[in-house]
């Protein structure tokens, strides 16, 4: 991992990604163990989201994931289930570690923006927690 990581949030940081490139253009290279310190399972992208519209509003029992703004940009909305963090994601040189049982939401999306999303973990309903009252009940016993 990269020494430059900045923590924003219990079980969040973002983390400098290397820009590699020349006259040619650039390239961002992501390497599960070395910029991403899980085994990468799962990749998606999220995109065409309309003006106005939130997105997320979950947290993850077990799943790790590194988010980046790989086009444009939006705020990302994260809450600990004690803390809540605005952070503005809009470079593709810098993914956010988000770790299991960590709410989040987007908000604020450029026309423009594409989010890259790599997981730890093939898609599971079961592994989501999708009701904030519950998110905050699960939280309260794991700090009791």
């Amino acid at each position: 991992m990269q020494d430059a990581e900045q923590d924003i949030l219990a079980g969040c940081r973002l983390v400098p990604l290397v820009v590699c490139g020349d006259e040619r253009g650039s390239l961002v290279p992501i390497e599960a163990g070395v910029t991403v310190p899980f085994a990468i399972q799962r990749v998606y992208t999220v995109f065409g989201t309309l003006p106005g519209v939130h997105r997320g509003f979950h947290a993850h029992h077990e799943t790790h994931q590194l988010v980046v703004a790989v086009h444009g940009g939006c705020t990302m909305v994260l809450d600990d289930g004690r803390d809540r963090r605005r952070v503005p994601l809009n470079r593709p040189d810098t993914g956010l570690m988000i770790e299991p049982m960590v709410w989040h939401q987007m908000e604020d999306f450029t026309s423009d923006c594409v989010l890259m999303v790599l997981a730890d973990a093939h898609y599971d309903e079961a592994d989501y927690i999708r009701e904030y009252d519950r998110f905050v009940a699960l939280t309260e016993e794991a700090h009791a």
